[in-house]
This record gives C-alpha cells, structure tokens and sequence, in this order.
C-alpha cells in the first residue's frame, strides 16, 4: 500500500529516512527551513513545499523531526502550521526528541480537530537513518500505530508500541539517561585508568570481554582514546535531551543523581564552546578536573 507521505526536518538523521520511505514506493511532499536541505529529497522525487501547512495539504501522514520542543509546536501550530491544512483523519508524527508533558497537550490539541499524533523518537544514530536499521520507540492509540507501522518499517528495525501519548517520549528519555550516564561510567574509568598509569586501551579492552563491556564502551570509549570527537551526536543535542530528562524530573519530584551530573559536565562543555562535539567528549572536562589537560 502507497501512501501520500510528509516530511518535515530533512536533517542529518531526516534526509536519510525521508529517502528510505521513497525507496518504499511512497510519495514525499517536503518541507526545510533551508531550502539547500530539500535539494537531494527532490533530485530523488520529492515535492518541496513553501510551509508546513502546504505539506499537510496533500499528505496522508506528516512526519516531523526537529531540534526541540517550541519547533515542533510551530511546526505543528504556527501561522503557516501544519493544523490550518489538515484533514480530519491525517496522522501527525513527532520523530523529534521532545518534552513527553508538551507532547500529551500537542495530542490533545491536534485530537479537538480530528488529527491524531503519534510520538515516535528514534535511536541509532545517522547510521541507523542510513541503513533503516532505526529502534523506533513509539506513543499513541494502538490502531493508529498499526495504519502507520508500514512506514516505520521502511525506517527502522526495532520498532515498538511503548504506550499512549508521551510514552514514546519517555522511552527515548530512558534511553538517553542510559546512554548519558554509560558514557560518563565509560570516561570515568579510562580517566581512572591514565591517572593510575594504566594503558587505557588495554584495560578498554579487557572490560570489553566482561560484564562491563557494551556498545558504549566499544564505540564512545574509542573515541575517548584517540580524542577524536567527530559529532556521531553533538553535545548540544545531547544536553537538549538532558534538560528535558531533568525538566521532567522536576515535575515529577523524581531525583536522578547519575543524569544530574553527567547533565552539568555536558552544561560545561556547552559552556567551554564544544557544542559540536561528539558527546563522548565528556571526557575532556574530567580530565581537565583532574589535571590531566583534556583540551
């Protein structure tokens, strides 16, 4: 079955999956803040829009995945906003990593005008964008879910129902606090190895052969050694998805000490002009608290 498809937010991880659902066989009307991002989803078949709303003028299902909360509501409700176009029946889907709260009410308020929303944020990077081999983690009515599940097949592998609105958004918070925290075990340990006069590549190799082996360690732990902190995902973004963990918590009265810290070393590499680094660069402040230079 071919769908009349939207999509909003062709970035790193938006170009590749918008591809991956043309090569599906579905039609692709887009929309960019920068018109330069749609030039390869139109070289391939795509539609340009001039606004959000012109893509809900012709789609079946509108994907969106941008920075943060407020776009995706200006995206969603803005003047030129997906609402002012859509049909009754059309189905919003927020692939952004965004507040589980403004979710609920995004929801609520797309339902009063018969639009129905699912929140479906993914893992895995631009690579998992690439190769449609996404974990895509996703919130809202059950039968919506299953109309949109052939999409979603064309993104990723792993793809699961987590809940209602706004579970979605609570899985992928989950599994940032994971990933953040493993990362900052991860630095942690190959700094305790350095200091102690250890080769921290071999002891990241003997972890990698037990208990405390995992992807993390593998990969981040890599980068650490070499200093190489190429962006697989920015320090900027990572924080951003740190703040609505703890943002969240606060509302909730939860305490999160482990996503607490790791939360201020990525406020400090923020704060030192390292947005653009690879988040595994947490490192660098520990070194650097520990007289160990980490520029």
């Amino acid at each position: 079955m071919s769908f009349n498809v939207g999509f909003i937010g062709p970035g790193i991880m938006g170009r590749p999956m918008a591809l991956n659902l043309m090569k599906g066989g579905h039609k692709l009307w887009a929309y960019a803040r920068r018109p330069e991002a749609l030039q390869q989803l139109t070289a391939a078949g795509a539609t340009a829009c001039a606004t959000p709303g012109e893509v809900a003028a012709h789609a079946d299902v509108i994907f969106t995945i941008v920075s943060d909360t407020p776009d995706v509501e200006t995206v969603v409700f803005g003047e030129q906003g997906i609402i002012h176009s859509a049909r009754p029946g059309l189905v919003v889907v927020d692939m952004s990593t965004i507040s589980p709260t403004a979710t609920k009410a995004f929801a609520e308020r797309l339902s009063a005008k018969g639009i129905e929303m699912l929140d479906a944020p993914v893992s895995g990077g631009e690579t998992g964008a690439i190769n449609a081999t996404l974990s895509i983690m996703a919130g809202g009515k059950p039968e919506v879910f299953e109309r949109v599940r052939p999409l979603f097949e064309c993104m990723g592998e792993n793809i699961v129902h987590v809940g209602g609105n706004g579970a979605g958004q609570v899985a992928k918070a989950c599994n940032q606090i994971v990933v953040a925290v493993t990362i900052e075990a991860v630095a942690e340990a190959l700094t305790f190895a350095r200091k102690n006069g250890a080769d921290p590549a071999k002891v990241r190799e003997a972890l990698l052969g037990g208990f405390a082996g995992s992807k993390i360690l593998e990969v981040h732990g890599k980068r650490m050694l070499d200093h190489d902190f190429r962006p697989g995902f920015k320090v900027g973004l990572h924080q951003k998805d740190m703040r609505i963990v703890m943002e969240t918590a606060h509302q909730l009265g939860l305490v999160l000490p482990a996503a607490a810290l790791v939360t201020q070393h990525l406020n400090a590499l923020m704060g030192s002009g390292d947005a653009d680094l690879d988040s595994s660069a947490v490192v660098k402040v520990l070194e650097r608290m520990s007289g160990m230079g980490g520029d």
